[in-house]
């Protein structure tokens, strides 16, 4: 990886455990209407490549530099980061009642930490202000990250397709979240994540399901829903990269190595359909997050399965008002999977602990399964529960 430097504990358990929840009950209602230091820490290497600032424009998006490996296709620009800090990043710290991570870190023993793919650098620098005795860096293919943060936060050009440069047994932490489409290679890079991250430290990545669902069949009354996943799915083919990973990175966490591996999976309400308050919320912010940049979402996907582009402005229009719509209960999925690097003394473990939850955290009855021929245990705790 070429580099150029430009809480609360978990309540998860480390027993084996899958929490399977009911579905998300709808409101009755048919329509529901840092002050940071003042000192910036600075680059390490004192000059970045002209080439790194030589943003691509499509359409009016800018979009990182080609002289990178990784092919992202979300925008760098600001109504983009607008969407991260505003909308996706706040219902994510609304759905994990704010916390920043669900890997069971002790604050006494994280020192060094990474965040792979930091975007505008929101959870690096609120990880930063949580832990302030740990040292956080934020690496992206973009210098879009502010330049007034905590002093013990850095930010780094980074492209994460190439060969890590940090140090063997190096990170406590090692946290990554929405690169879907930015990794070819999942297992080798968990493998590298592997040997960067320190005996018994983490690593944990959240991403997102582009499928547009429904519990109760009311997405078939916006059938234009239905295309959304469908050309996540065609442009995933195109360029050659997985874009659906909910089943990839589970496997690809095992392969490299760790131990004491949880996948937890949340139901995201699109809209403030569900009648409970948190869920609610989230729908919203959801939902303006989409609203808000749809098109950024979409665009080099539309591009690169060569869709008609007379047709692209008019398929936003219908989105929209398709996820206006109250009498739809759509929902996306997320899914965080985290695993800790083993000690020297200890063997490699197998289990791996699913947990499937909506916003309600309402268990279902207990029950034994297994996948990929490993063993699971289930466990009927509800996440943040008492």
């Amino acid at each position: 990886m070429s580099t150029a430097h430009a809480n609360k504990q978990s309540p998860l358990s480390t027993t084996d455990g899958l929490i399977a929840a009911e579905d998300i009950p709808v409101n009755d209602q048919d329509e529901i209407d840092s002050i940071f230091s003042e000192e910036s820490v600075q680059s390490a290497t004192t000059s970045i490549a002209s080439s790194i600032l030589e943003y691509r424009k499509i359409h009016g998006r800018t979009y990182h530099s080609d002289k990178f490996t990784t092919n992202y296709f979300i925008p760098n620009d600001d109504q983009q980061l607008e969407s991260e800090q505003l909308w996706s990043h706040h219902f994510l710290t609304i759905l994990l009642d704010d916390q920043l991570f669900l890997a069971p870190l002790e604050k006494d023993k994280t020192h060094r930490v990474l965040d792979v793919g930091t975007g505008s650098g929101i959870w690096a620098v609120e990880f930063a202000d949580q832990f302030p005795n740990a040292s956080v860096i934020g690496t992206d293919l973009s210098p879009c990250q502010p330049q007034w943060v905590p002093p013990n936060v850095c930010f780094e050009i980074d492209d994460a397709m190439l060969e890590w440069t940090y140090d063997d047994n190096h990170f406590d932490f090692i946290h990554m979240r929405y690169i879907v489409g930015g990794i070819q290679d999942w297992t080798a890079f968990f493998k590298e994540a592997y040997r960067c991250c320190a005996p018994g430290g983490w690593v944990e990545s959240l991403e997102y399901e582009a499928e547009i669902c429904s519990d109760d069949g009311s997405t078939n009354l916006e059938p234009v829903l239905a295309s959304y996943g469908e050309l996540f799915r065609q442009a995933g083919e195109v360029m050659k990269r997985p874009l659906f990973v909910h089943e990839i990175l589970p496997q690809a966490l095992e392969e490299a190595g760790f131990i004491d591996k949880r996948v937890v999976r949340y139901k995201i309400p699109i809209g403030p359909w569900a009648k409970d308050p948190k869920s609610a919320e989230v729908g919203r912010f959801t939902r303006e997050a989409l609203e808000n940049d749809l098109q950024g979402y979409t665009q080099m996907l539309w591009q690169s399965v060569q869709k008609p582009e007379d047709e692209y402005h008019v398929w936003l229009a219908s989105m929209r008002k398709a996820i206006r719509n109250p009498k739809v209960h759509s929902y996306g999925m997320i899914q965080v999977v985290y695993g800790r690097k083993p000690f020297a003394a200890e063997s490699a473990i197998t289990e791996l602990t699913l947990i499937n939850c909506d916003q309600d955290l309402m268990p279902l009855q207990a029950q034994k399964t297994t996948m990929n021929g490993t063993a699971i245990g289930i466990d009927s705790r509800a996440i943040g529960g008492s």
